[in-house]
């Protein structure tokens, strides 16, 4: 391959890329029967059917719930209406936790191990988003109506079908809905269920995005930070030649642009993002501030640690280069402050929660494929209990846009069924 031209070695980077965060799989013989005699009993066949049966219920809660504005920090309504719901879905005792967690609890037949289904309250759009849920043809459109919304409502109908069809389980279950898992949330909800000296918990099944094929196994890993340059400020004319703080960032956006561009090119795969920029008060003023927020990713914790000190450094160096510039008045400071982490991690293929899930996947005759993501599951996962990520089905698009869509087709009610056998082999069916 190495006397192949460069621009065929460009066509070909995206595929490398994406062959290091999607793997397609194969069900064990083993699995496969033990999921098949668990789907094929009486309770969980009437679970399915009862599952079935509320589509039009799930269908309504989502839009309720969607219509509730839930950002980062601002859940509290959106979880006092989940709360309501699932009250009387079947669970045995419910709470909301110190971050504003909702926590439902159906207790299982023995002791010693817990298994949790979580979907997460929050998402990416400001309080005064319109988030009221318009219908074109049998497609839904409304800010955050698929993450993870949608999840939410499976959730709430799994429990559902659970009663309905008197299903126990010998773990005990805890049905969460998940505070701060977008943006600055920084999986704060997460983080504080795995809080040293909170419940135990032995499995963690998260339902959020993508088709009922996807078994997310291993974590993306991010830094996040915002960087602020400050200075004097003044007027635009009569303290011209005084440090201006914009002038300072640019040069700091180029100087890092410049050197990560580099240390991306090659190794584990490894991204890097300006995603916002502010400050200043008036066209005809310098201002005092400039700030930005700066997204660091990668599939290896080692490449992670390496970008980030790249980024210290450009910081640091622009910051240098350019107070050399000033004519008068005070020099420009820098502040670097962390406002994010999310762990990496990998989940070796045989896990039992993972093989259960390939062979759940397989029994709906779809293909089982283990993927990378940046989800709640990076919490447990990094700390090595066994979790995943499973799609919530139907299609959908344009997350995190003001036209996100939802169109439940009948992978929908599939996605809800497939959660559920996951749920229950993991957690043990009851006699």
């Amino acid at each position: 391959m190495k006397n192949l031209p460069v621009f065929f070695l460009l066509l070909l980077f995206p595929i490398f890329l994406k062959a290091q965060d999607v793997k397609k799989v194969t069900v064990q013989e083993a699995y496969k029967k033990e999921i098949e005699t668990v789907a094929n009993s009486k309770k969980v066949q009437k679970a399915f059917d009862v599952i079935q049966s509320l589509e039009p219920q799930t269908m309504k809660d989502l839009i309720e719930l969607t219509e509730i504005p839930a950002p980062p920090f601002m859940e509290q309504k959106r979880g006092e209406r989940f709360m309501e719901m699932v009250k009387s879905a079947g669970a045995d005792s419910i709470w909301i936790d110190e971050v504003g967690n909702v926590i439902a609890l159906r207790k299982g037949k023995t002791k010693g191990k817990t298994v949790v289904l979580e979907a997460h309250l929050d998402t990416v759009f400001p309080i005064e988003t319109d988030v009221k849920v318009k219908m074109h043809g049998d497609t839904l459109y409304a800010p955050g109506i698929g993450d993870d919304t949608r999840g939410l409502s499976m959730v709430i109908t799994i429990m559902k079908a659970m009663k309905s069809a008197q299903i126990n389980t010998n773990a005990d279950v805890l049905f969460v809905g998940v505070v701060g898992e977008e943006g600055l949330g920084d999986l704060r909800g997460v983080k504080h269920l795995f809080k040293n000296g909170n419940r135990k918990i032995d499995a963690y099944i998260a339902i959020d995005g993508g088709d009922i094929g996807r078994i997310n196994n291993m974590a993306l890993g991010s830094l996040r930070y915002k960087v602020t340059f400050n200075g004097p400020g003044g007027h635009s004319w009569g303290a011209f030649g005084m440090a201006n703080p914009h002038h300072a960032i640019g040069k700091a956006i180029d100087y890092f642009d410049q050197a990560a561009g580099a240390y991306v090119a090659n190794g584990p795969k490894t991204s890097y993002n300006v995603g916002r920029i502010g400050g200043g008060t008036s066209v005809n003023s310098i201002p005092f501030e400039s700030w930005m927020e700066i997204d660091m990713r990668s599939v290896s914790p080692e490449k992670l640690l390496g970008i980030e000190s790249i980024m210290k450094e450009q910081m640091q160096r622009a910051l240098e280069d350019y107070n050399k510039t000033v004519k008068k008045g005070d020099k420009l400071t820098v502040n670097i402050e962390k406002i994010g982490e999310r762990p990496s991690g990998e989940l070796g293929e045989n896990l039992p929660l993972i093989l259960k899930a390939i062979a759940v996947t397989s029994y709906f005759n779809a293909q089982p494929t283990l993927t990378r993501g940046s989800t709640d599951s990076n919490i447990p996962i990094a700390l090595g209990v066994p979790a995943i990520t499973i799609g919530r089905g139907g299609k959908a698009g344009n997350a995190h846009a003001l036209d996100e869509w939802y169109l439940n087709d009948e992978s929908g009610a599939l996605a809800i069924k497939l959660a559920l056998l996951i749920l229950v082999s993991e957690a043990g069916l009851a006699n």
